[in-house]
């Protein structure tokens, strides 16, 4: 198994419950996968570099998790289509 870290990007627009919601939508897609979260935290909602579609601000989750090779392209696939998504990368930890 390997180390991964994800951060990614929400609507500004959520609410709490909605943002809970999207954390443990995302954290049951890698348990449900053979993966095993180590850590969750919640940045809140911050100022973007730039503007993505008109969007100025954006919640910030990071996620540091253990899983096999091929979970972060599923993950990345489930990013893509959710609309709450604004932004998203994963990251490899070189050991």
């Amino acid at each position: 198994m390997n180390s991964y870290e994800t951060l990614f990007i929400l609507r500004p627009s959520l609410d709490e419950e909605a943002v809970k919601a999207n954390v443990d939508k995302f954290k049951g897609i890698i348990e449900e996968n053979g993966g095993e979260v180590e850590t969750v935290d919640v940045w809140g909602k911050r100022k973007l570099a730039y503007p993505i579609n008109k969007v100025n601000e954006g919640i910030y989750v990071l996620f540091n998790f253990k899983a096999d090779s091929e979970l972060p392209k599923e993950l990345t696939r489930k990013f893509r289509i959710a609309d709450e998504v604004i932004r998203d990368i994963i990251v490899k930890h070189e050991k």
